[in-house]
């Protein structure tokens, strides 16, 4: 991929410029100096880097000599002793030494990478990705890639990328716009839409609430966005009037999909398939990737294998070479993918499971309704009770007493929420997702 690049530019930083052919020559100076400092197939190491092409180069050098690689999670090393910690000054060392070819050494069963979820269900956990599985991944194989990812990489020409590319969705969208022949391009505050108007970027990934905020900024304050072609909704669902929203004031640049940490890409909307009865699901999965739906189920060549020192969780996720999603979904008959709720995200009301993602799906039908967030709270008479924070659309006034109505009408009495709140926006965690324990703790 890089030695095919050659002289063309595939990361830009700033003022800097780097090739193909430079790059090759980085992540061989980082291989040869983890090698000089006794690092072999099988041994850990910990990234601590900014988003430039020297992260870059340490992650896939990393690679070639066969290490575990893993980011650090908020400045805190995992719980890994072994590791050899690899910052700025480690690369910067390794960069003034030889550029030697390195033969790549990493083993089909050994960990070859530790990708951090979110924790946005509970403490981040460690995604253990073998190098089996990290060779049969798509992403740097045009002859793998599924139709709506075809479709993507044709608009990857100018691919912004920021927080940590050791994130799993930060690199493999950075190998694609690689293999597609386009630059990744490092975003420097502020973020959005100032960086892609200064980047010129042609695509990027961003979480629901960042797509609701640039949404409205552009509806308020708009600036030219004209070089945008793809963004990449990330971390959770976007409801359909949301998602019509943000194609009525972006235009067709939104790639609605769907995954996880521990299995990559498992379903995505393309623009071209927005249609009206399409705005509720996810996408079409795959023709390589197995879904079982109701609780989703999930089997992909590339999916993680376990999580790293958490046995119980391994055997309650990874499942006869499955992984259980934890979230609920139907497979319709035209092949899309439509989530439906999450498996733990469960009110009990008078003995009866009131799952809070198909109270949120009924209340965002009614059109004043932009988005709706529910939780449960302890209730002295029914043991716990549903509770609704919804942000209007522009311009509309929620009917609280119809809501409620609504959604008792729908799915029973149990399900009716106790209180609606109208708030302007859903607070966010540190991840960019909706942060609902924030409301919870109101």
């Amino acid at each position: 991929m890089l030695r095919a690049a050659g002289s063309r530019i595939v990361f830009e930083d700033g003022e800097r410029f780097v090739s193909g052919d430079e790059m090759l020559s980085m992540i061989w100076r980082v291989a040869g100096g983890l090698r000089s400092d006794g690092v072999v197939a099988g041994d850990g190491v910990v990234l601590r880097l900014g988003v430039n092409p020297e992260a870059l180069a340490a992650i896939m050098g990393a690679f070639v000599v066969g290490a575990r690689v893993s980011g650090v999670r908020d400045q805190v090393l995992p719980d890994d002793a072994g590791s050899m910690l690899i910052d700025d000054e480690r690369v910067n060392m390794w960069m003034k030494g030889p550029d030697n070819p390195q033969e790549p050494a990493g083993r089909p069963r050994d960990i070859a990478r530790v990708l951090w979820t979110s924790g946005s269900t509970g403490a981040p956990k460690g995604c253990c990705q073998t190098y089996a599985s990290m060779s049969a991944a798509w992403a740097a194989h045009p002859d793998r890639w599924p139709p709506a990812v075809r479709s993507l990489a044709t608009r990857l020409q100018r691919y912004l990328v920021f927080g940590s590319l050791s994130s799993q969705v930060m690199l493999e969208y950075g190998v694609l716009t690689l293999a597609a022949g386009g630059t990744m391009v490092a975003a420097r505050p502020p973020g959005f839409p100032d960086a892609i108007v200064r980047h010129r970027a042609t695509a990027g990934v961003i979480t629901v609430g960042k797509l609701n905020q640039l949404v409205r900024d552009q509806r308020a304050k708009p600036v030219d966005l004209g070089s945008l072609r793809a963004l990449l909704v990330s971390g959770s669902p976007l409801p359909p009037g949301r998602l019509r929203e943000a194609l009525d004031v972006l235009g067709p640049v939104v790639f609605h999909g769907y995954g996880q940490t521990e299995t990559g890409m498992i379903a995505m909307l393309t623009p071209d398939e927005m249609t009206p009865s399409a705005l509720d699901s996810v996408g079409r999965p795959p023709v390589h990737i197995d879904v079982r739906d109701g609780e989703i189920y999930v089997r992909t060549p590339a999916q993680a294998s376990s999580y790293w020192n958490d046995p119980e969780e391994t055997a309650a996720v990874f499942v006869n070479g499955w992984v259980r999603t934890r979230d609920l979904g139907a497979l319709g008959n035209d092949g899309l993918l439509r989530l439906t709720g999450r498996a733990r995200d469960v009110i009990i009301v008078h003995a009866e499971l009131v799952y809070a993602g198909a109270v949120e799906r009924v209340l965002v039908i009614d059109p004043t309704v932009a988005e709706a967030y529910v939780i449960g709270r302890p209730d002295d008479t029914t043991g716990e009770s549903v509770h609704a924070y919804v942000v209007p659309t522009p311009g509309s006034t929620p009917d609280v007493p119809a809501l409620t109505h609504l959604v008792a009408k729908t799915l029973g009495d149990p399900a009716a929420p106790s209180s609606v709140t109208v708030i302007d926006h859903v607070p966010l965690a540190p991840s960019g997702k909706p942060d609902k324990q924030a409301l919870a703790g109101e």
